[in-house]
């Protein structure tokens, strides 16, 4: 240690010392602001942090890193910061659930808390408080979100935190991911399509009802189906990348999810055409032709006809996925193409959703088909004409 003078005058107290070989200096403060005895203390200190193997240097820098931070390394500050970096690469609606929850469910409890000073009982007394509205699922995924912030900050403290998540979720009520329900009885799906071509409720609604079982796509894309996304004349519906359940990234710079339309899908359509084909949307909302029927229409229609508990409108690409494989023995891969599915084909490769779609098209007219088939109750053999 020793005191630099300059030809001004001013008086500066540095430590000078070597890491790896190389020598350094560390500014202790000046004199007579700092004493000979505050000095001292202060390259005690930074002697300490050599001992340790940490540069006292760059100890001081990550000291002013952290003084710029206004909120501290608070879990609301952290949290924020995280998700101000994950957020543009989600969807819309991802992203705004996801500040929902931690604006409802964590900044109440321990936003204002010191990271270092969390204990992990704060943590599970927050989610708990979620399992007592009877939001078990909601619960785990709070506990997702926390994780993901707690993974964020680790890499900036010393070796000595941890992250406080681990093993929370075994305090938690189990929750298993419901699956939606579906019929894959081949008799009881029969039944269900005679009572969807007996349905009162409209002809919008029905034709909805009818296609949804054909073309096994998301609720959302089906109901928000444009005229201007459909080639009836080459039987093809081209659903926008920016409308398909995927990252913000997928949606700007991924293709268009092509789905193949059997002749029966066509025909239902066509006959929609008239009373619905001088607006946008194919299937309006009876309020507003501007925009698209709610997701409350066709699950409200399956529970008119009875089948409520049975089959919800996602369901239906449960039914397509199973019985396809299940009664009509058809390529699995196709299958998932069909359902926008991105998997690996035997190769390692990602499945491309354009690749096939000859033999897309011939799988999706078997399968309506096969519904027609259950709908008639019994199989139809034709006679040849005398």
């Amino acid at each position: 240690m020793y005191l630099q003078v300059s030809p001004a005058g001013s008086k500066r107290w540095f430590l000078k010392y070597r890491i790896a070989g190389a020598e350094k200096q560390l500014a202790l403060g000046s004199y007579p602001a700092v004493s000979l005895t505050a000095a001292r203390k202060a390259r005690d200190a930074a002697k300490l942090q050599k001992s340790e193997g940490r540069d006292p240097v760059q100890v001081r820098k990550v000291e002013k890193l952290k003084a710029t931070r206004s909120d501290g390394d608070t879990f609301k500050a952290v949290a924020l910061e995280w998700y101000g970096k994950q957020a543009p690469q989600w969807s819309a609606s991802h992203a705004e659930r996801s500040l929902r929850q931690l604006e409802r469910d964590l900044f109440p409890w321990i936003g204002a808390r010191a990271m270092t000073d969390i204990h992990p009982m704060e943590l599970l007394a927050a989610l708990q408080k979620v399992e007592e509205r009877g939001a078990v699922e909601t619960a785990d995924r709070v506990l997702m979100l926390a994780r993901q912030v707690w993974d964020y900050w680790l890499p900036t403290t010393n070796n000595e935190q941890r992250n406080i998540t681990e093993g929370l979720k075994g305090r938690l009520t189990p929750y298993r991911g419901k699956s939606f329900a579906a019929i894959v009885d081949p008799a009881r799906l029969g039944e269900l399509l005679r009572a969807i071509k007996q349905y009162k409720g409209g002809p919008i609604v029905r034709t909805a009802l009818q296609l949804a079982p054909v073309l096994y796509q998301r609720p959302g894309n089906l109901r928000e189906m444009e005229w201007t996304e459909l080639d009836l004349d080459g039987a093809l519906w081209t659903i926008p990348s920016m409308k398909m359940k995927r990252t913000k990234l997928e949606k700007e710079q991924g293709e268009a999810h092509t789905v193949p339309l059997p002749t029966q899908a066509v025909a239902l359509l066509r006959s929609l055409h008239p009373l619905t084909g001088h607006g946008r949307y194919v299937f309006p909302g009876e309020r507003s032709h501007d925009r698209p029927i709610s997701d409350n229409s066709v699950r409200s229609g399956l529970y008119a006809l009875g089948f409520g508990k049975e089959q919800t409108w996602h369901g239906f690409r449960a039914t397509a996925r199973t019985m396809l494989v299940d009664q009509l023995n058809l390529d699995p891969l196709a299958i998932e193409a069909n359902l926008a599915h991105a998997v690996k084909d035997a190769n390692g490769r990602s499945y491309n959703r354009t690749q096939y779609l000859k033999q897309r098209f011939e799988q999706i007219q078997h399968w309506a088909d096969y519904l027609d088939k259950l709908a008639r109750g019994a199989d139809v053999i034709p006679f040849k004409a005398a």
